[in-house]
This record gives structure tokens, sequence and C-alpha cells, in this order.
């Protein structure tokens, strides 16, 4: 977590959106709230339907390349997965992104393109933060094209057979896949400040394949 006397970048519009999404979510009776003390967290179950969840794993087969990292792209063991971003101009995604939007409030122009991965028997992301640390190599250029992460919002697309849950390591809480089921976090505290509470893993897949889709929003428009 950054250090009260650390300057936090965006750190006004990651208090706005935050308020905004919570606000929203809290009041959709079809919304949980995940119990913890640490991080806004919350659920829907059946965001998307069977259907929608095969054609989102044939477009990520279609895209699905090694994965990489923003923080050190030579430790090939951090993140084992594969990933690529779908076609947002294709009239399926489309709708499927205004989904995130209306359910979250938040302006299209704010939502990166929706990334999907999939996770063999093995593979595994490690314990990581979706939010950027302003001390990164990368920053600048992600401070020009929309800024900070603040809200992520990720679906399972299908269930597994034997590992691949989504653990928050600090929380003590640990997610296995469920289709089509939707999970969203605050990367900030209610003040704006990214919290290192929101650190996550996808644990490694055991049996059969694990696919999900996620969509990260900035504080800016992205592009």
């Amino acid at each position: 977590m950054f250090k009260q006397k650390t300057k936090v970048p965006d750190q006004a519009g990651l208090a706005r959106i935050g308020e905004q999404v919570r606000q929203r979510l809290t009041s959709n009776p079809n919304v949980y709230r995940v119990p913890n003390d640490q991080i806004e967290l919350f659920a829907v179950g059946d965001f998307l339907d069977e259907k929608e969840c095969e054609r989102l794993i044939e477009m990520i087969d279609r895209v699905a390349k090694p994965s990489a990292t923003f923080e050190d792209r030579k430790r090939s063991s951090f993140r084992t997965s594969y990933s690529g971003n779908v076609n947002p101009h294709d009239p399926f995604i489309k709708r499927i992104q205004r989904r995130f939007d209306d359910l979250l409030g938040i302006e299209p122009a704010f939502g990166e393109t929706m990334q999907g991965q999939r996770y063999q028997p093995g593979q595994e992301f490690r314990t990581h933060c979706d939010w950027f640390y302003p001390e990164g190599d990368y920053w600048p250029a992600e401070e020009k094209r929309g800024g900070q992460r603040s809200i992520t919002a990720m679906v399972f697309l299908n269930d597994v057979e034997e590992g691949g849950a989504t653990d928050f390591p600090h929380l003590g809480l640990s997610i296995a896949p469920q289709q089509g089921a939707l999970l969203i976090w605050n990367n900030a505290d209610r003040k704006g400040v990214p919290t290192t509470w929101t650190a996550h893993a996808g644990t490694p897949v055991i049996k059969g394949v694990k696919y999900i889709i996620t969509k990260w929003y900035r504080t800016r428009p992205w592009g």
C-alpha cells in the first residue's frame, strides 16, 4: 500500500469511481457483497449464460498467446497462462462489454478492451495486484492512456475439474471457478488509495482447462 505521505496519482478519480460503483452495486439486489473487512468485493451469479461462455471460449482460443506482465517480462514462471484481447468491434463483444458498463454504471470510454485468459494444467498467475505502481517503468505510458486501474471485473467461463481457484491470500479467501459467475473488486480503498489487500492469484490448474475474461476500468478514458 502507498505510504500516507506519498502522493497518490489519480487518487481523486479512484475515490470518485469507487463511490459510484459502490452505490450502484449495493443498491442492486442481484449483486452479493463478499464478506470481508478489507476490500470491496462483489459477486454476481450467472452474469453470462452457458452459450455466451462457450462463444467467448472459442474467441479466446483464437487470440491466446503466452501472457506477459507489466512488472518483469523475464519472470516467465510468474504468469504462465495464455491470454489475448478479444475484438472490441465484434457485435457480440460490444453487447457483453455494455453489460459490464451498465452493471457498474461506468462510462464505456473508461473500460479497457476485454482480455481473455486460458490456463492449462500446471499454469498459474502468481499473487499480484491489478493497479499500477507509479514507480514502475510502465507507469508514464499507462498514465497517458487512461491512468490508474480502478475496478476489476472478471468472469469465470467454465467450471474446472480441479484447481484454478482465484485466491486473495491476504484475505484468506479462495473462490473456485463457476461458469458464468462474475467477481468485481475495487482496487483502492474509500479514500482512493490503491491497496495491497486486493492482491490475488490464479492458482495452478490441476485437471481440466480454465477460461476467464477480465475487464479493467481506468480513472480516465482509456486508449
